[in-house]
């Protein structure tokens, strides 16, 4: 042991410092350390030096005792609790009470966010919710055409006609002060050349000339006196008149080069002459010149005292050889009468006349060349079918005079001009049958007929209510696809009941043409009636139910053959559209993928997934052969079950707020087959209704009105033909994008698509002459019958020559051409027509004259 290490001062503790001591010299600052940790620092501080000479990892005692300070550390007191934390810690009652209210608010904002989007969505699905204003469509930004409201003052040849629209991609602009100019026309109206109106029976074209049928003529009085005038129309078209941009006269074999002013259509049916005269007493004022010729061969009409029930009746009688026999009216098993034998004999007699009428002139002069009763091996050869055309209506509808007029040309034209192959019937609502209990009063039916129906048409009123077509079809399910106001048995969703129910009580008829208050038609009915029926009927059914849910555009798609291949190619081998874009790309979706873009073509009825959703499938017809081998041969000839205004369309996948409204079906494996087109106004057989009906009754089954026809035809594989009539537009769409526009859906068909025209964008068919909510059609039609519109068109602009006008647009016009002249064309809707009408004289007061000396 050397002098060194020998300390006397050493303290007994130095011999426990002989081990090394480790420092650690990465240890966290305090303000890193957490408040736990606190506290163990202190101590850990007070035991360990702070000197720089420490920094050696071994420190012997001795290095220790020589950097021990002068001043001895000051040890801190340290509680043995742990320290608070900075602040003020609230007390846990307050903490409990605070995490209840904030958890309770919380639950409260999600029941009120809850209730705020329930009540939006209701709000939204009532309409109750006006949304913001959307930015307008792009067909708003195309230049209404003009020369629709041309007259016969301005008429050219159609061969000659240079229309308006539409017009080739490339072809310059139309200067349209050139179709008033190219027709040499001067200030003084009086001045230019009017031309001569022809009547419609006498055109080659028309039916009564192509097709003549013999018959005895009907007249409108019992004395067979009495014929209601022609109809008249003029040649050629206002010059520029645009073409129809969908369907086809020439297809149809419908007249497109002559066209029909007010006076020529519904002169003969009291339009133009007072009501003294026996007239409605409409259309006395106004630009009229030429009108007279109306009555040149046949006078005027007395219309006041007609009943169309009975006038019918004798029409059909005279030529009941023409038709096949009625069947018996077996009455209904309610017990027995017991005077049955006398009432049947009265129930056999009473279509007859009462007394035996004179014979007819025509049959006494000899000018019948085959009459009706001519050989019984020809009539047995020629028996033809009847039909009836069912108009709905309802109790409270406000009859106006153009309504009447309407009804007479509809009558007039079908069943008087047919032979009595047409008859016309009303097919009226009673909407609080509650107040009026007909079905418990006989007396009550009677009197409610008289109270609201004019008198001449009183006689062809049937009536029906909802409680009665709730009470025939029970224990349908009820989707109320449209709200708990509008049941499946009301006249919304119900509608077909009612025609299912009529066609079972009319077995007589094997057709039934559904037809509504507010279609109008520019033209003969009965020419238009029999080309579309004659057109239907040759139709084959190949590829019938492809063509079918397309619109022809003819200045897009070509000649009808051309349209037939290419929807034959789209169907077979598909297009490309907004649901199968995407098709074949990794995560695109696997079951449209395996589906193909091609679809099987429908040849035969197409049956729902579930056996037990078919109902008398023996008795559907079946295809003659394959449909590779088929000539398109099977079904022409063949009478259509189902004729459309508008294209059928599957509505599987679009935004029709209609589509699913389908009940009764089996859906657990998908959606039974359908289809559906828009508007009611249809042909549709009585094989079809009865199949509908019993449906509906026996196997619950049911759909919309629109929807609920064309799907029993495509399940029982029934001929069914959608005719492309001719069609207008009210702007400059380009062709190709209307096209687009309207076959939008899947395969280039106008349905099955979500990118479907119909749904949410119907839009893009208001600006057309035939939609449930076109704009066009009725403002053409008050425009046609004088009528002012938006404050342009009336008497002063068919009479009277602005200069100052551009002819640019429709208020820009010049005016001056007379009255408006329209080729045969659908119109519809048109609702709430008011004509300018003349005081009734019997509705006047006499009163007296007052004394001036009194």
């Amino acid at each position: 042991m050397g002098v060194s290490s020998w300390n006397p001062l050493r303290s007994r503790d130095g011999r426990q410092s002989k081990l090394p001591l480790y420092e650690n010299l990465n240890t966290p600052s305090k303000e890193r350390d957490s408040n736990d940790s606190y506290d163990s620092d202190d101590d850990e501080y007070s035991d360990t030096s702070s000197s720089p000479g420490t920094s050696n990892s071994r420190v012997t005692s001795a290095s220790i005792s020589t950097a021990t300070p002068i001043m001895p550390k000051r040890n801190f007191m340290v509680s043995g609790r742990p320290r608070q934390p900075l602040g003020y810690r609230l007390p846990n009652k307050v903490i409990r009470y605070l995490c209840f209210g904030l958890t309770s608010f919380i639950i409260l904002m999600i029941l009120t966010l809850i209730r705020a989007s329930h009540n939006e969505n209701k709000a939204l699905a009532e309409g109750r919710i006006d949304r913001p204003p959307s930015a307008p469509p792009l067909w708003e930004s195309y230049p209404f055409l003009t020369r629709y409201y041309g007259g016969i003052r301005n008429l050219v040849p159609f061969s000659k006609n240079v229309p308006e629209y539409p017009r080739l991609q490339g072809e310059p602009p139309v200067d349209k002060l050139s179709y008033v100019n190219n027709t040499n026309w001067k200030p003084d109206v009086e001045e230019r050349n009017l031309p001569t109106s022809k009547e419609y029976i006498k055109y080659p074209q028309s039916v009564f000339q192509g097709a003549p049928e013999q018959f005895q003529e009907c007249f409108l009085d019992k004395a067979n006196k009495v014929r209601v005038p022609p109809i008249r129309y003029y040649d050629g078209r206002p010059n520029g008149f645009p073409e129809a941009i969908l369907g086809s006269y020439e297809l149809l074999g419908l007249p497109e080069d002559i066209c029909f002013e007010r006076y020529g259509r519904y002169g003969p049916y009291g339009f133009g002459y007072s009501v003294r005269s026996g007239g409605l007493g409409t259309g006395e004022h106004g630009e009229k010149e030429g009108f007279e010729a109306t009555w040149e061969k046949v006078p005027q009409v007395d219309w006041k005292g007609m009943d169309w029930a009975d006038i019918q009746r004798r029409c059909y009688q005279s030529n009941a050889a023409r038709y096949k026999e009625q069947p018996p009216r077996h009455a209904a098993p309610h017990g027995f009468y017991v005077n049955e034998g006398t009432a049947a004999m009265k129930v056999q007699t009473r279509d007859t006349l009462p007394d035996e009428s004179p014979k007819s002139p025509t049959k006494e002069s000899g000018k019948e060349k085959n009459p009706a009763s001519a050989s019984e091996g020809d009539s047995v050869a020629k028996k033809l079918p009847r039909t009836a055309v069912v108009i709905r209506c309802w109790d409270e509808y406000f009859w106006k005079e153009e309504d009447v007029m309407n009804i007479r040309s509809l009558i007039s034209e079908l069943v008087l001009a047919s032979g009595g192959r047409y008859d016309v019937h009303l097919l009226v609502q009673v909407k609080n049958d509650a107040a009026h209990p007909i079905w418990a009063d006989a007396a009550t039916y009677q009197k409610r007929i008289e109270e609201t129906i004019p008198e001449e048409f009183r006689g062809l009123v049937t009536f029906w209510t909802e409680t009665q077509m709730l009470s025939l079809y029970q224990g349908i399910f009820d989707l109320f696809a449209r709200g708990p106001d509008l049941p499946v048995h009301g006249v919304y969703r119900g509608l077909q009941m009612a025609m299912q129910y009529f066609a079972y009580q009319h077995p007589e008829y094997d057709y039934f043409w559904q037809w509504e208050m507010d279609i109008r038609y520019i033209g003969h009915y009965y020419d238009l009636f029999t080309k579309i029926e004659n057109w239907a009927k040759e139709q084959p059914r190949k590829g019938l139910w492809e063509r079918n849910g397309r619109f022809y555009l003819p200045s897009v798609h070509g000649t009808w053959e051309d349209f037939k291949q290419m929807a034959r190619v789209q169907s077979e081998m598909g297009t490309t559209g907004a649901d199968n874009i995407w098709d074949g790309l990794p995560g695109a979706d696997k079951q449209s993928h395996a589906s193909g873009r091609g679809d099987r073509p429908i040849w035969g009825p197409e049956r729902p997934k579930d056996p037990k959703d078919w109902f008398e499938p023996d008795d559907d017809p079946v295809p003659e052969t394959t449909y590779e081998k088929d000539k398109y041969v099977w079904g022409v000839g063949e009478e259509a079950e189902y004729i459309t205004f508008n294209p059928m369309f599957d509505p599987q996948g679009t935004t029709w707020g209609l589509a699913d409204d389908i009940t009764g079906y089996n859906t657990t494996e998908g959606m039974p087959p359908r289809r559906a087109q828009i508007i009611t106004a249809s042909r549709m057989s009585r094989r079809l209704l009865m199949k509908m009906h019993k449906e509906t009754a026996f196997l619950k089954h049911h759909a919309f009105p629109e929807m609920w026809p064309g799907t029993v035809a495509l399940q029982h594989g029934y001929k069914a033909v959608f005719v492309p009539h001719p069609l207008y537009v009210d702007r400059e769409w380009p062709p190709e994008i209307f096209a687009h526009t309207l076959n939008n859906g899947r395969n280039g068909a106008t349905g099955g698509s979500r990118t479907s025209v119909f749904g949410q964008r119907e839009h893009n068919l208001i600006g057309l002459t035939w939609f449930y909510n076109s704009g066009f059609a009725p403002n053409l039609y008050r425009r046609w019958l004088g009528l002012k519109v938006n404050n342009d068109g009336g008497e002063e602009f068919e009479m009277t020559v602005d200069e100052s006008k551009n002819g640019t647009s429709v208020n820009e016009m010049r005016g001056g051409e007379g009255r408006m002249c329209l080729p045969p064309m659908l119109l519809h809707p048109v609702k709430d027509v008011d004509l300018p009408v003349e005081a009734n004289p019997e509705d006047t007061l006499d009163i007296p004259e007052s004394d001036p000396g009194a």
